[in-house]
């Protein structure tokens, strides 16, 4: 038994002095590859650091002589469902500008000497909306119980507007801001000049502006009976429950009347901000400014030439390592 025992702790010596040695020779092995390195860039620092000043020089010259583009956002508003004719009509001025259409361009007013570099994108932009709230399942599950409920449907309305957008972005990118900003606007209103959408938004405009006349003509009426009504209560200081007897023998529901007069002035009210969306089938909310696109700073070119150059001498670097190496194998 002594015997065995003695055996098997030498045994468990040797492995472990083994695996010692295995650890130490990975620790040197990793020792002299961080050695290698460090003697590589040290052979090797005047080029480096050569590389560097030359691509950091390179990069300030690239800056200065190129043109840095530009661009200029419009965020607009498709009116009477036009958002398929904004998305189509976008296609054939990216077609006409890429393609260099010299009549199309001139029925756009631009010169074709001055369009390099524009381009033009459109971005539908859209709210975002967290479905997976059970706050917000809980929330629209409490309203079924008010369905026929005014002030209900107007939340809900709120809601879904608050939830949906016709908003989109128009990107254009241009070198020139001045030119841009011209060929900018140009192209918008090439894009309201649509015959069908404009006569199909002034018919719309002109419908709304004779609702309007015409509930401003019934809330008069019921103001002068309303006033009337008035004047008769404090002569004669009489009624019934709300109610006057005219000479007709029909009775006055005044408070049906306050009512219809305050859905007739909500109407208006909305028939005036609906005309001043509505002034144009693509509406403008907002024409931005021209300004520089701002890159990245690893896509500078002050940092981009000086990475290259050092990427690609390290490259041939590790190539010429390489075929050492095969050569060795031969």
């Amino acid at each position: 038994m002594s015997e065995q025992q003695g055996n098997q702790s030498t045994s468990d010596e040797i492995d472990l002095g083994q695996l010692f040695r295995l650890v130490g020779k990975g620790f040197d092995s990793l020792f002299r590859g961080i050695l290698r390195i460090f003697l590589y860039f040290k052979r090797n620092f005047y080029w480096l650091a050569g590389l560097l000043i030359v691509g950091v020089v390179l990069g300030l010259v690239l800056r200065l002589a190129l043109v840095q583009k530009q661009k200029l956002d419009v965020i607009v508003t498709p009116n009477m469902n036009s958002k398929e004719y904004l998305q189509d009509v976008v296609d054939e001025l990216q077609s006409i500008i890429k393609s260099k259409d010299t009549a199309a361009l001139a029925t756009l007013g631009m010169d074709i000497t001055k369009i390099e570099g524009f381009e033009i994108e459109l971005i539908p932009l859209r709210n975002r909306v967290d479905e997976n709230n059970p706050a917000e399942m809980e929330f629209l599950e409490s309203l079924k119980e008010f369905e026929n409920s005014e002030a209900i449907a107007d939340i809900i309305r709120s809601e879904l507007q608050e939830r949906t957008t016709r908003d989109h972005r128009i990107t254009f990118y241009f070198k020139d801001a001045r030119i841009g900003a011209e060929y900018s606007e140009k192209i918008l209103n090439y894009i309201n000049s649509n015959n069908y959408y404009s006569e199909l938004n002034n018919t719309y405009r002109k419908n709304a502006e004779i609702r309007m006349r015409k509930n401003d003509s019934l809330i008069r009426q019921i103001d002068l009976l309303v006033e009337r009504y008035s004047e008769k209560m404090s002569r004669e200081q009489q009624g019934s429950e709300g109610r006057l007897i005219l000479d007709t023998e029909q009775a006055l529901d005044v408070p049906s009347l306050l009512t219809l007069k305050n859905r007739l002035e909500q109407e208006n009210e909305n028939k005036r901000l609906e005309l001043v969306i509505r002034q144009d089938p693509i509406k403008v909310i907002n024409f931005g400014k021209a300004h520089v696109i701002q890159k990245p700073f690893y896509g500078k070119n002050i940092v981009l030439a000086p990475v290259v150059l050092v990427g690609g001498f390290l490259l041939i670097s590790l190539l010429g390592f390489l075929n050492r190496k095969a050569s060795e194998l031969k």
